[in-house]
């Protein structure tokens, strides 16, 4: 098995822009509908060893994600579908953003439904603990129950708010890539 070499957004830009190399983007469709480095190919982890990853011969194969962290947990993984060298984007698309290189983004997409989860839940507790303060106690069951649903959604992967949010008519605009 191959380790993925880490390349830096200016060595995986040159490497795009001649032509060398496939960008694959790990994250979910619903993030890299809202942004993405043009011309990535999008192979959710999700569904990854199933996606068309339109792998070419003699050209360079390199990961990203948005931070990084999901190639570097995944690099076995990754580096299993490719048969000769693989590569990681340092730091994924906030490197590259930081870098000062363009991206391609449509505000008009959703957030992303994790970040729409972690808001939905955070604002829940909140309000939980505010009403249990200024309202009455019973209002705390409010944050126990979402804190409840935080760990379940941890221990099993299914997380029903998600569930929830993705039904709501805001992302079912959401392009599919």
């Amino acid at each position: 098995m191959n380790p993925l070499v880490s390349l830096s957004p200016a060595d995986v830009a040159a490497r795009l822009k001649a032509g060398a190399a496939v960008l694959i983007d790990v994250r979910e469709p619903d993030e890299h509908a809202r942004e993405h480095i043009a011309g990535a190919v999008t192979a959710p982890l999700s569904a990854f060893e199933s996606a068309d990853l339109g792998l070419k011969p003699g050209k360079d194969v390199i990961f990203m994600c948005r931070s990084g962290n999901r190639t570097a947990g995944n690099c076995d993984r990754l580096a299993a579908r490719i048969d000769g060298p693989s590569h990681v984007l340092a730091g994924g698309l906030d490197a590259w953003k930081k870098a000062g290189l363009p991206v391609v983004a449509d505000r008009k997409q959703p957030l992303e439904l994790m970040r729409q989860v972690q808001m939905a839940a955070g604002g829940l507790i909140l309000l939980g603990g505010a009403l249990g303060v200024m309202v009455h106690p019973a209002f705390w069951g409010i944050s126990a129950f979402v804190g409840a649903g935080l760990f379940v959604a941890g221990a099993t992967g299914f997380c029903g708010m998600a569930r929830l949010l993705a039904v709501m008519p805001w992302n079912r605009r959401m392009k599919r890539a």
